[in-house]
């Protein structure tokens, strides 16, 4: 999916994707000169990535589809020292293992968002700096590589003065050379495969400055004419309220089903807020400018309907997770709507189980005439004593699987969904999924 006819500096500041180049003018005529090799690097800290993460890997697919040849590299060298940038304390360091299965686990994240055909002309591609890195002598580097460094400037740096000023905290020399390592980096792809383009978040503008800075020496280039290499980064978006995107109360919002489920990602863009929703449509989505314009136009007069929260979670959820992963999220927030969720299927139920407060059960009491719904009702978040159950119960306030509960009413094993949950209602929003194998002890 490319448009060379879209520019890319230009797309990225009206989304409000664009703070900062180097180079001035000159990025802009380089990048109207011919396609262009670019690179973003990702930390192998965790064995999935954060939407946090998706700025930059959006920006990668921005520079793709305009036409330019993108690298992603795994940072498989760097992830064993740990970048000091945005961090008040020395990281703990990983194990090699660790860090070559978190490049592996994250491997996959990227051919879901980017074209690494070899029958594409920019194709992207995926390097490990683990590869040179570690053929890298300590000699070599300081001779190298070192002798190109200022220490009076690395000291300025941010990422290194913030923890230099408390001085309790410090900064170990292995954190303090990543700048070099990173620097580096960019080097290497300049001589190797001619990226001449570094792109990431704000937070990385200095380092890239060290690796443009380490180009031009090592090429012996001195300061007139347009530079060999250029930076290009995005803000660290946050949300109005200046609190850092994709956490929430359960943690962060990852990129991967098995640390965020497909139902809980979606309905983490349903929830975001008025004030925040166009941002979000043009940060994270390649919904075109008209689109959005419209979509807040027709937002604004009728709120209530959540039009572009429901833009912006089917088109999140479709990109990350595919369509019928969306449809699938779709159908588990309408069923918890409705009620009606004796037709989902056992992995949606399993996602939803996940969701909703739940608790185990003995799977015999469900045997025979089976157990009363009021004392297992008392035992859940929907009711505080067997006397409120009865209550709610009496009342029509409970729902067993989506039907109304009559007083009186026994649980029993043809109750169970998919042989495993009764999912129980309490009003129109109060959900509780009760599991019956037995894997724990009775609750009810």
């Amino acid at each position: 999916m490319s448009d060379n006819s879209v520019d890319f500096l230009g797309e990225l500041a009206w989304r409000g994707l664009l703070h900062q180049t180097s180079g001035d003018d000159a990025v802009a005529r380089h990048l109207a000169g011919a396609p262009r090799i670019g690179y973003c690097g990702f930390d192998p800290t965790a064995s999935s990535l954060t939407i946090g993460n998706f700025i930059p890997i959006r920006m990668l697919m921005q520079w793709q589809r305009c036409g330019h040849t993108p690298i992603v590299l795994m940072g498989g060298g760097t992830g064993l020292i740990g970048d000091p940038s945005g961090k008040d304390a020395e990281r703990s360091l990983r194990t090699p293992d660790e860090v070559r299965a978190n490049v592996a686990r994250q491997r996959g994240i990227f051919e879901r968002f980017l074209d690494f055909d070899p029958a594409r002309p920019n194709a992207a591609r995926m390097v490990n700096n683990l590869d040179w890195l570690g053929q890298l002598g300590y000699l070599e580097v300081l001779r190298d590589v070192g002798k190109h460094f200022s220490i009076n400037a690395m000291i300025q740096r941010d990422s290194v003065k913030r923890r230099l000023e408390h001085r309790e905290q410090g900064i170990s020399y292995t954190e303090f050379s990543y700048m070099i390592l990173q620097a580096y980096d960019f080097l290497h792809l300049h001589r190797e495969a001619g990226c001449t383009v570094q792109l990431a978040g704000s937070d990385q503008y200095g380092n890239i400055l060290s690796g443009i800075d380490l180009i031009h020496r090592a090429h012996h280039r001195g300061e007139h004419g347009d530079p060999l290499a250029f930076g290009v980064t995005a803000p660290l978006v946050t949300g109005a309220d200046g609190k850092k995107i994709g956490k929430t109360e359960r943690g962060a919002v990852w990129l991967t089903a098995d640390h965020t489920s497909p139902y809980r990602f979606h309905q983490y863009w349903i929830q975001v807020e008025d004030r925040d929703v166009g941002a979000f449509l043009r940060w994270f989505t390649f919904v075109p400018r008209e689109e959005i314009e419209d979509l807040l136009a027709r937002h604004g007069a009728a709120p209530h309907e959540r039009l572009a929260q429901r833009r912006l979670a089917d088109e999140m959820t479709r990109l990350v997770h595919g369509e019928s992963e969306r449809a699938r999220a779709v159908l588990a927030a309408e069923a918890l709507f409705s009620g009606e969720v004796r037709g989902l299927d056992a992995r949606t139920l399993e996602e939803i189980a996940e969701e909703v407060p739940g608790s185990d059960h003995e799977r015999s009491l469900l045997d025979g005439e089976g157990v009363p719904l009021a004392d297992v009702l008392a035992s859940t978040t929907l009711a505080s004593s067997k006397r409120e159950a009865r209550e709610f119960i009496a009342n029509g306030a409970v729902q067993v699987n989506g039907d109304r509960a009559e007083e009186g009413r026994r649980l029993v094993a043809g109750d169970l969904l998919h042989g495993r949950f009764i999912l129980l209602r309490r009003g129109r929003r109060s959900w509780h999924a009760t599991r019956w194998d037995g894997a724990r002890s009775a609750q009810a």
